[in-house]
């Protein structure tokens, strides 16, 4: 049985030490949706598993196609075996449509195509509400941002292309990455609903956190859908 130590506690996962293997991590993921920096919190049953699902199908296409990402394995339905990496403290969202803060911040109307997509910076802060970063800020915190916007757009290239067969816009998202132990840089953390915008093509229907976060709908359900459709395309 493999013996672990709990490193993070976050919003909605756990990460793990694993005690015999220090260069792996464990990340399970609950049942638990929280929005608004933890202030509304539900607990929706099976929807940890679906994330995880989800993540390890794409990390797994992304490897296929040339992106370094921390996953190794799945060791269950919500847990994946991941490289053990130092995370760098941003958020990295890339945005291919306007919603969400670029909407409520700027003068930019709701799904305003953003063509090319853009990659902002958010400082990975919840005490201090994850503020948005300039390029200048970023790298006076000793952080060079051009390796992070190339792998950015790459990922956002591969995911378009993937989600658009899916008959889905990927309106937004986001990243984070770490350095492993050789100082490579490998894309982390999940990519799921719980951190993209998706939308439904010609409608906006969606099928991401918006849902809980508008109190719109069922998460669960629309995450299965997305699951469903990426299984279709994904081998």
């Amino acid at each position: 049985m493999t013996e672990l130590a709990l490193i993070n506690q976050g919003k909605v996962k756990s990460v793990y030490d694993i005690i015999n293997d220090p260069q792996k991590v464990h990340i399970t993921f609950h049942d638990k949706v929280t929005a608004w920096n933890g202030k509304h919190v539900e607990f929706p049953e099976d929807k940890g598993k679906i994330c995880c699902l989800i993540s390890s199908l794409l990390f797994e296409m992304l490897e296929k196609n040339g992106i370094k990402t921390h996953y190794i394995n799945c060791p269950s339905l919500n847990t994946m075996e991941c490289k053990k990496l130092t995370i760098i403290p941003l958020e990295v969202i890339v945005r291919n449509i306007a919603a969400g803060s670029i909407v409520k911040n700027t003068s930019i109307t709701e799904g305003q195509l953003i063509n090319p997509p853009i990659v902002e910076f958010f400082l990975k802060d919840d005490s201090k509400n994850d503020p948005l970063l300039t390029i200048d800020r970023v790298r006076l915190m000793g952080i060079d941002p051009t390796p992070l916007q190339v792998n950015a757009l790459d990922i956002n290239y591969q995911l378009q292309s993937l989600f658009t067969l899916c008959g889905i816009d990927l309106v937004d998202f986001k990243l984070e990455f770490g350095y492993d132990a050789h100082g490579d840089l490998f894309l982390a953390d999940e990519l799921s609903p719980d951190n993209m915008r998706l939308w439904k093509k010609d409608t906006r229907e969606r099928f991401d956190k918006d849902l809980f976060r508008k109190d719109e709908g069922d998460i669960v359900e629309a995450y299965k859908h997305i699951l469903t459709q990426l299984r279709q395309f994904v081998q």
